[in-house]
């Protein structure tokens, strides 16, 4: 890209600069250099990938909405991209609708200035990154939300996974709890193996346990409410006493899955949700969490992505944010026989 970006610029006799402002559709480029950076275009023999696009136009492509994280997320986004002139369309995974290729087709298709991917397959450590190098090679900037891989060449933006977990198990620990799971998704994702990365280091500093209990103590399942009581069934059956889920639907599955064995929370197992999600201060009880910041992620995200549109790309990195553990009903001190048998239940 950065090669095919100096030979139109030497054959318009303008920057890459500008090449990448005409191309990205970016206001404030006079139209005699516009004009100049696409008759160089032509006369090289490349297409012009954005003569129809947009600026106006900016899509968020996020996973379903279920998870209130999400729609959380696209709102900040979506009000940042507002103010600044731009028009938010939002397209939404759901299972066995269209997938993020499909949607990333249809938003360049309809002119869109740049796409921000949240939680997508930049996430999961399986997937092809081949599709990301080819919307650079289109010339469609974009910004990737919780995530993070070292073969894209992007902005990343993420909640610092490791220390979310080290605020929650210094929190449960404090608390006397010495046998706590953690209930998550599946292992490829990039936030999964950070997680684990954070909650057995946390587990070493705190309790000393040996690397084999650390293991025993992470189950995986699916990040859905249903996905963290399976989980925190299992936990709880290996004698956890307090359970740390990936995600507040999670926690909320962990809270199902010990009132069926007859157990309270916060008496019995204490339970940690992820993500701070709205109304979850609200639930019963209300759940403890750690929260991450979207607001702050969703603004850099915005941020990121009109640099890039308006051609003073921001740097290829990961932008990582700290998260903040917010205490309330849904955890309290351990029990007095917190060193029960794995057989109890």
């Amino acid at each position: 890209m950065t090669a095919r970006l100096a030979h139109i610029a030497a054959q318009a006799g303008v920057s890459k600069a500008t090449v990448s402002r005409v191309l990205n559709g970016a206001r404030g480029v006079a139209s005699g250099t516009r004009d100049s950076v696409l008759a160089a275009l032509d006369a090289l023999g490349y297409e012009h990938p954005l003569r129809q696009r947009r600026a106006e136009l900016v899509g968020l492509i996020t996973p379903e909405l279920d998870n209130p994280i999400f729609p959380a997320l696209a709102q900040v986004m979506g009000q940042a991209l507002t103010r600044q002139g731009y028009t938010p369309v939002l397209a939404t995974q759901t299972p066995g609708g269209s997938t993020e290729d499909e949607l990333t087709e249809m938003l360049v298709s309809r002119g869109v200035a740049g796409i921000i991917f949240v939680s997508g397959l930049h996430a999961d450590t399986t997937a092809d990154t081949g599709r990301y190098d080819r919307l650079h090679e289109r010339g469609v900037p974009f910004v990737l939300v919780n995530g993070f891989s070292p073969r894209i060449e992007a902005t990343f933006v993420s909640p610092d996974d490791r220390a979310a977990m080290r605020l929650a198990v210094a929190h449960l620990a404090e608390l006397g709890h010495t046998r706590i799971g953690l209930a998550l998704g599946p292992t490829r994702f990039v936030p999964v193996q950070r997680k684990i990365e954070g909650f057995r280091a946390a587990l070493r500093e705190q309790l000393g346990p040996a690397e084999e209990e650390c293991q025993e103590l992470v189950q995986h399942s699916l990040f859905t409410l249903e996905g963290g009581q399976a989980a925190a069934a299992a936990l709880i059956g290996k004698g956890c006493t307090a359970v740390i889920c990936a995600s507040d639907m999670m926690a909320l599955g962990a809270v199902r899955a010990a009132r069926q064995q007859g157990l309270g929370v916060p008496d019995d197992i204490s339970v940690i949700g992820f993500d701070d999600s709205p109304l979850i201060a609200f639930t019963d009880p209300p759940l403890t969490t750690v929260r991450q910041p979207a607001k702050a992620m969703g603004q850099v995200a915005v941020d990121a992505l009109l640099e890039e549109i308006t051609g003073t790309p921001p740097p290829r990195a990961e932008f990582v944010f700290m998260p903040e553990l917010v205490v309330r009903g849904s955890t309290s001190a351990g029990p007095r026989s917190e060193q029960r048998s794995p057989d109890r239940r």
